[in-house]
């Protein structure tokens, strides 16, 4: 992203679960009631009609299901996790995700950490406090510049607990990094985190970004990567998934591909395909 300015990601992404959360409730995929808040209801306005034109559909087929369904995975994911005793929640890249908001089992007994570039979160915190009327005392909010700072530095000053059981939330962040800063942060889930740790994340697989065809979101975010900052780069074979977590100092890995999401979301009187490429992992941190 920008230097200096918020993630044009992280509102297309509030968008999504914006748009969604006004479907009727036996349609939509992910319910978010801040949603349009944050994206900021002129852009919102903009984007539905936009989405009600087929223009998302055009653009990259199955691209919106896969989004909206991520929100829903995840939300479930983190359910499971607060009904299994989590004691500790990191939203690595935070954007303008809600659930520290949404989910009232976060509100007492979770230390709740948000992690995102200062001019993102610096945005985030005025949208917080209109929606809200003050930032809510259950979330740290820790401000990062990768170029200058390490998420262990920044973590552990900010008053986070490496014993703690703890999920990891990295949403719609991974293809945007090196390699390195991908290993970089899987190595500080895998060796600062307590028993019973976890993490959930979303990749592309490499196909995608070697410029697979029928993925012309893919191709408009290589092409409008001097406008937003965001460049895609990173990815691992979907196959190879369970291997190279393991690799990294975890277990018990999971993973739901577009065929996966397809059947949990959008079967019965909601069919729709999920775009190819494109998956969510999560993983427990192996006992050291």
């Amino acid at each position: 992203m920008k230097r200096n300015r918020s993630s044009l990601t992280a509102a297309g992404i509030a968008i999504v679960r914006a748009v969604e959360s006004e479907k009727p409730a036996a349609e939509r995929i992910c319910f978010d009631p801040y949603a349009r808040r944050f994206a900021g209801v002129g852009l919102y306005y903009v984007m539905k009609i936009f989405t009600a034109l087929g223009y998302a559909d055009w653009r990259g087929p199955g691209v919106w299901e896969f989004l909206a369904a991520r929100e829903r995975y995840i939300d479930d994911h983190l359910e499971a996790c607060l009904s299994e005793g989590l004691e500790q929640l990191v939203i690595l890249g935070a954007g303008y995700d809600a659930r520290a908001y949404r989910f009232e089992a976060l509100k007492t007994g979770v230390k709740v950490f948000e992690v995102d570039h200062p001019a993102t979160q610096a945005v985030k915190l005025k949208k917080v406090a209109a929606i809200f009327g003050a930032p809510p005392a259950h979330v740290t909010y820790v401000a990062i510049d990768f170029n200058q700072q390490t998420l262990a530095g920044r973590l552990f000053a900010s008053g986070y607990d490496e014993r703690l059981k703890t999920l990891f939330i990295w949403q719609g962040v991974t293809q945007y990094l090196t390699p390195a800063a991908v290993d970089d942060t899987l190595a500080f889930v895998a060796g600062h985190s307590g028993s019973g740790s976890s993490i959930i994340f979303d990749y592309m697989d490499p196909t995608l970004l070697r410029g697979a065809p029928r993925h012309g979101e893919v191709r408009s975010m290589h092409r409008y990567r001097g406008l937003t900052g965001e460049g895609l780069g990173f990815g691992i074979p979907i196959a190879t998934i369970e291997s190279y977590l393991e690799e990294r100092g975890f277990t018990r890995v999971k993973n739901a591909d577009h065929a996966a999401l397809e059947k949990a979301y959008y079967s019965g009187n909601r069919p729709r395909k999920v775009a190819d490429g494109y998956a969510i992992s999560s993983a427990v941190v192996a006992p050291r």
